[in-house]
């Protein structure tokens, strides 16, 4: 492609080579294969469940070794609150108090959404702050119309010159009332990381956020460190990065050549959630517990989730010590046939791994070869929840272009929708990727893993967007816990579904793991 002066420019400010929209170009050309699935992963067949005793062991197996550990909770938390309120920015839109009433509306356009906004208004933490705006702003009449009001209410929450909620980062949203504050998701990850994130009296989070935000960020923890200080009886040492601009990605018209906007300029877009395997990479601990900023809990289930957390990070220390053993042993040249049985039993049983085709016909110096390749990678213990419609990626068997089949985190967007075969193996599928995974990145000799070197990087895929009124193809690094771990040693594990309580919409706000019971304040 021919390159403007601005584009030469642009490149060399976010670190991209041509070389990389070359390759990124050529992706778009060549297509992306879908994914290969080959089962669903269910409960027998890829997916642990344990007895309460077991559990009971992985949970007390950490608490024994916490304290001799470098422990690290990583929430990716980029985004803004706007989608958060589609519903409520369609209603600003398209809703004529002087035509109809709010109920007519919603029976009209079957916003089914709006009604519960309304019907649970006085539940959501903010509520009291927009009124205090309201009465601040039209005083008694205030209280005149009630569709008029309504309308008022949901614009102070959402234009620019009210509470401009839609542009407020989605950590920092008010999400939990309690009796005498509020608290936003980040805070609720403080308390949280304090239950099982904390080694003597210090927990550790990294939050990836927009550059924008991070004085925002550091305000909201100066506010509320004292107090959430004292009452955890914790310290926090709390570190930010950013998505690199060098893993921006290219946009192309629908056909494939590059896009550019109205101002002549190409354009590209980030790259997703994989491109943070770069910001876990540059990470510093033995354990790293995984979360997505918006799944948090009100105060009265944090220790029931703190519970799981610690019996998943137990069983990744009881997988991680017993295949540092069998490095050791094999870099110490002490393995015989009985232990390469062994070896592979435990690599089967635990990691569900399928043996290369012909290995019982591999000498036995390349058995052990194979086996120590198979050992020596970063552990993934990862949360699997039942089902209940939620949309998102799910756990399945896939096989991989080198005809390997393996556990793999799949989103719906890498499965082709118009095979009948593949959407038969969704249809089976029972469990959910909460995203909830406890990682061990080093060796056996304490050295980090290069984590660039597990990604599949064919396991990107292509997205379609729109940019200003028109179409657009967009490239989507292999997502952080799809195939940006797609060679890590996978275990999935069941976790209940008080694990999960994410806010995809405003409306989560009101379901019980985000409402304190008056009891419980």
């Amino acid at each position: 492609m021919n390159y403007t002066q601005t584009d030469t420019k642009v490149l060399l400010e976010k670190g991209i080579s041509k070389d990389q929209v070359q390759h990124q170009l050529a992706l778009f050309k060549q297509g992306l294969s879908y994914i290969d699935l080959r089962d669903p992963a269910i409960i027998t067949h890829g997916i642990y469940t344990y007895t309460q005793k077991e559990e009971q062991e992985f949970v007390s197996y950490f608490e024994a070794q916490k304290e001799n550990l470098s422990l690290l909770k990583f929430i990716p938390a980029s985004g803004a609150a706007t989608r958060m309120f589609k519903f409520l920015f369609e209603f600003l839109e398209d809703y004529d108090p002087t035509t109809e009433t709010v109920n007519a509306y919603i029976n009209r356009t079957q916003a089914q959404e709006l009604r519960l906004f309304f019907v649970g208004l006085d539940s959501f933490p903010f509520y009291k702050k927009v009124r205090k705006r309201l009465k601040k702003k039209y005083g008694k009449k205030e209280q005149e119309n009630v569709d008029l009001n309504r309308l008022r209410f949901v614009k102070i929450m959402l234009e620019e010159e009210g509470l401009n909620f839609g542009k407020k980062p989605k950590g920092l949203f008010p999400f939990h009332k309690y009796k005498y504050h509020n608290a936003s998701a980040f805070e609720e990850h403080l308390f949280e990381a304090a239950l099982y994130a904390k080694t003597g009296d210090t927990a550790r989070l990294h939050f990836t956020i927009s550059k924008e935000h991070q004085a925002k960020f550091k305000k909201q923890f100066s506010k509320s460190q004292q107090r959430i200080e004292e009452r955890t009886k914790t310290r926090f040492d709390i570190s930010y990065s950013f998505q690199s601009p060098a893993t921006d990605t290219i946009a192309v018209t629908q056909e494939n050549n590059p896009f550019r906007k109205e101002n002549g300029c190409l354009l590209f877009r980030p790259g997703g959630h994989g491109s943070l395997i770069k910001n876990l990479n540059d990470q510093e601990a033995d354990i790293i517990f995984i979360k997505n900023i918006d799944n948090v809990v009100v105060s009265s289930y944090e220790e029931q989730v703190a519970c799981h957390k610690k019996v998943l990070a137990g069983k990744l220390l009881k997988l991680q010590q017993q295949a540092f053993k069998y490095v050791s042993l094999i870099d110490k040249q002490e393995i015989a046939e009985p232990k390469i049985l062994e070896i592979v039993h435990f690599l089967q049983n635990e990691f569900s791994l399928k043996l290369a085709r012909d290995f019982e016909k591999f000498s036995q110096k390349y058995q052990i070869e194979y086996l120590r390749e198979q050992l020596d990678k970063p552990i993934r213990v990862c949360g699997m929840v039942k089902n209940e419609g939620e949309p998102g990626g799910g756990p399945f068997w896939v096989k991989q272009e080198s005809g390997r089949i393996s556990l793999q985190i799949v989103e719906s967007v890498q499965i082709d929708s118009n095979s009948t075969h593949q959407q038969s193996i969704v249809a089976k599928a029972t469990h959910f990727n909460p995203v909830d995974l406890v990682c061990g990145i080093k060796n056996y000799k304490g050295e980090k893993y290069d984590l660039s070197q597990f990604v599949d990087a064919k396991a990107a895929f292509i997205s379609h967007k729109t940019v200003e009124g028109k179409p657009i193809k967009a490239l989507e690094h292999p997502g952080l816990w799809n195939g940006a771990m797609a060679f890590w040693n996978t275990i999935f594990v069941e976790v209940p579904l008080i694990t999960f309580n994410p806010v995809k919409t405003v409306n989560d706000l009101l379901k019980p793991a985000h409402q304190m019971s008056k009891k419980k304040e």
